[in-house]
């Protein structure tokens, strides 16, 4: 299928796109519109995350700190769950009174940059552009902006109570942090996970937070006071399963072995939490298809009894589920899909902050010295803009945990109170790609050839967008400046 079409909405404000979408009832899925995202914004760091729609036609808009002249101002809003609230204009002095002429396209923005402060698209300094969804807009020091499309509503929440809502741009009680409509979707799919008392599956690429959720799922169901009992099945030695699952009497299956519950009997009436479900060899997820029935009928090993445990399983994998046993799949009844970062780009500003704080309580002599009072916050990191600007242009593979290792990384190359973008941040993203086949990009110090660049312009149908994101290019604007030197025409 191919993208929604936007809706058309002029200048847009809180109560025209709510009465919309009450027009058209809860059941109906917001249409998804372009919006640019405040992805970086030091003087008034609180607003990142918020966002300004791009209708999809209508007059030119005016960015800038001025006051309202004969062209509208760029308006932007805060979206919560079931409302849309209105913010105030930029106000940064380092801009101009008009720094920035925004009109819609049929494939997102045309900006024109009409104030002084310099403007780079994806990295290339320029005078105008048409941003599309995925292009960043950086005014030196002062703005990162993200073009991307999303719903500019998020629906009200169904499952998930309203005092598990976290301040804006902040982590919630459960500890998840993030604005984008994917997360609040996790949010209400965790928050029905818990009222729901079944088994279920998290699954989702590696360093997406799989454990954060399951720790979210227990602490929100009627279970919380019980264990919640956690294990990567892919260190289990297949030959310890059964003892290790189910547990075992003294000096059975071994002679020394000691009497162990096993890790069910642990959990019952909690959860059990088995990361790396799918390392399981099929054979061995088998033993688990009888005590995941209602009974919860079990043995320990050496033992005729039969046990019973009341427990929740909560297996993960970042695997295609059809991998696991068809019959274990179907037992697992609850599914919960944990977005990656390429599905919600707009949050990487708001992680690099968290994860830059947390750095800092753990490292103060390392990190704290990129952390400091600004603005409304009592604490506020120091970031370079262009490294919010690098970070939202790449795909992170391994999600979070990738990016907490290249802030260190960046941390560690840089001098002064503020954290820039290095060689040695670029290196630890590359590496993440290297060690995943599925996304290596190509190396900055590797060109490629013309050959290449047909190839891929030709797979992408003429898309120039898509075909630098195939050869690993950091922006299209580089594959322009390749196609140029080869004497290649292109769509655009």
């Amino acid at each position: 299928m191919g993208p929604r079409e936007p809706r058309t909405i002029k200048n847009p404000d809180a109560t025209t796109i709510a009465a919309k979408s009450e027009r058209h009832g809860r059941a109906r899925a917001e249409p998804d519109v372009t919006v640019l995202v405040v992805a970086w914004y030091p003087d008034e760091p609180q607003r990142v995350g918020e966002f300004a729609v791009v209708p999809a036609k209508g007059a030119l808009q005016v960015l800038g700190r001025g006051a309202d002249g004969p062209d509208p101002r760029l308006r932007f809003f805060r979206a919560r769950p079931g409302r849309l609230d209105p913010t105030e204009p930029l106000g940064s002095a380092a801009l101009s009174r008009r720094q920035l002429e925004v009109q819609p396209t049929a494939e997102g923005a045309e900006v024109r940059r009409v104030g002084r402060c310099p403007m780079r698209v994806n990295g290339v300094e320029c005078d105008s552009a048409t941003l599309r969804p995925g292009d960043t807009l950086r005014l030196r020091q002062e703005l990162v902006l993200l073009c991307t499309r999303r719903p500019a509503r998020i629906p009200p929440l169904r499952h998930l109570d309203s005092a598990a809502v976290n301040p804006f741009g902040e982590p919630d009680p459960l500890g998840i942090l993030g604005e984008a409509p994917a997360i609040w979707a996790l949010r209400d799919a965790i928050a029905f996970a818990a009222k729901a008392d079944a088994h279920a599956l998290l699954h989702g690429e590696s360093g997406t937070g799989k454990e954060l959720a399951a720790r979210a799922v227990h602490r929100l169901s009627r279970r919380s006071k019980r264990a919640l009992v956690s294990r990567n099945a892919a260190t289990i030695p297949p030959g310890l399963v059964d003892a290790e699952l189910f547990g075992n009497v003294r000096n059975y299956p071994n002679p020394g072995m000691a009497d162990r519950v096993g890790l069910i009997g642990e959990a019952h009436g909690g959860f059990l939490f088995l990361d790396e479900i799918g390392e399981l060899p099929t054979e061995l997820q088998a033993r688990l298809l009888r005590v995941l029935d209602s009974g919860g009928e079990y043995q320990r090993l050496g033992e005729s009894t039969l046990r019973h445990s009341d427990f929740r399983l909560l297996a993960a994998t970042n695997r295609d589920p059809e991998q696991l046993k068809h019959d274990l799949l179907a037992r697992l009844t609850v599914r919960i899909e944990l977005p990656p970062l390429a599905q919600r780009r707009e949050d990487i500003p708001l992680l690099v902050r968290h994860l830059v704080l947390l750095a800092a309580d753990k490292s103060p002599e390392v990190a704290g010295r990129f952390v400091g009072p600004r603005g409304e916050r009592a604490t506020e990191v120091r970031v370079d803009t262009m490294l919010i600007d690098e970070l939202l242009r790449r795909d992170h593979v391994g999600n979070t945990r990738t990016l907490d290792s290249i802030l260190w990384a960046a941390m560690a190359s840089s001098e002064g109170d503020v954290i820039g973008w290095s060689d040695a941040a670029l290196a630890v993203d590359d590496a993440a790609a290297e060690r995943n086949p599925a996304h290596r990009p190509r190396s900055r110090n590797q060109e490629p050839s013309e050959e290449d660049i047909r190839a891929a312009l030709e797979r992408e149908d003429g898309s120039v967008t898509r075909a630098a994101t195939a050869l690993g290019l950091s922006s299209r604007y580089a594959l322009y400046r390749l196609m140029s030197k080869f004497g290649i025409e292109g769509k655009g």
